[in-house]
C-alpha cells in the first residue's frame, strides 16, 4: 500500500454498487441457481457464486455454467442461459439491501459538500431500477453502468468520464469500491481509491492491492478526506 498523507483533498466521490453500496450477492446467486435448476444443471454454493461477482452479469452466467474463472461455455448454451438468468434476477432485484453505514455515509458525504457518482459494471437495465427502488438515486449526479460507455472497470474510461463530468482533475475524484477491478481502474485513471473489506473481490482478501486505504464502512471515509 502506498504511503499517502491524510486527509486526502478531494472534491467528488465515486462509489461502486455491488459489494460496496449493496449486498446483492444473495439475489445474484439465487438467480444463477434458479437458472441452473431450470436448465437441469446442478446448483452451486452462494460462496462460489459470490466469487464470480464484479465483472457484470455476462461473466457471472458464464462462470456459473462452467464452474471456472476462465473457461467459456458453448455459445448456444450461454445464449439459452442468459435470458433465464435475467428473468429470475429481475424478479429478485429489489430484495438487495444497502450495507450497514451506506445511508449514513452518503448523507454525511452530501452534507460535507462532496459531489457523488455511482460507477458499476452492472447493466443499466438493473442499475437504474435498483438505485431508484432502494432510494439511492437521489444521492448521485452521475451514474455509469457497465454498458453506458464502450469500456467498463477495470478500464479507466468510466472514472475519467465522471471526472470530466464533474470538471475535476482525476486526482480530486476518490473511488470507493471493494475489488481489484476498482483499484485497477482508479490507478489507471489517476484517482485515489479506498476499499471496503466486506465486499466480494472474487472471493479474495484485499491484502496486497495497491489502494490508499481500507475503510470499515462509508462513514469512515470522511475521517480520511477533506474538501479540495
Amino acid at each position: 500500500m502506498p504511503q499517502v498523507r491524510f486527509p486526502l483533498s478531494v472534491s467528488a466521490i465515486l462509489l461502486d454498487l455491488d459489494g460496496t453500496l449493496l449486498h446483492s450477492a444473495p439475489e445474484l446467486a439465487e438467480a444463477a441457481n434458479r437458472m441452473l435448476h431450470d436448465m437441469g444443471r446442478p446448483v452451486v454454493s452462494q460462496e462460489l457464486l459470490m466469487s464470480y461477482i464484479g465483472n457484470g452479469i455476462s461473466w457471472l452466467v458464464k462462470r456459473a455454467l462452467t464452474g471456472d474463472m476462465h473457461a467459456e461455455p458453448e455459445a448456444a448454451l450461454y445464449q439459452q442461459a442468459l435470458p433465464i438468468f435475467e428473468k429470475h434476477y429481475s424478479e429478485l432485484l429489489l430484495h438487495s439491501k444497502p450495507f450497514d453505514g451506506v445511508i449514513a455515509g452518503l448523507d454525511a458525504m452530501k452534507a460535507a459538500g462532496f459531489r457523488l457518482g455511482c460507477i458499476t459494471n452492472k447493466a443499466a437495465r438493473y442499475t437504474g431500477p435498483l438505485l431508484s427502488g432502494l432510494g439511492l438515486a437521489q444521492y448521485f449526479e452521475i451514474v455509469l453502468s457497465g454498458d453506458s460507455l464502450p469500456e467498463k472497470k477495470p478500464h479507466p474510461m468510466p472514472l475519467l468520464h465522471a471526472a470530466k463530468f464533474f470538471g475535476l482533475p482525476a486526482a480530486q475524484v476518490l473511488l470507493i469500491g471493494d475489488s481489484l477491478n476498482d483499484v485497477l481502474a482508479a490507478r489507471a485513471a489517476g484517482c485515489p481509491v479506498f476499499c471496503v473489506p466486506y465486499g466480494y473481490n472474487h472471493g479474495k482478501p484485499l491484502d496486497g492491492l495497491d489502494l490508499d486505504a481500507v475503510i470499515a464502512n462509508l462513514p469512515a471515509a470522511l475521517q480520511l478526506i477533506k474538501r479540495a
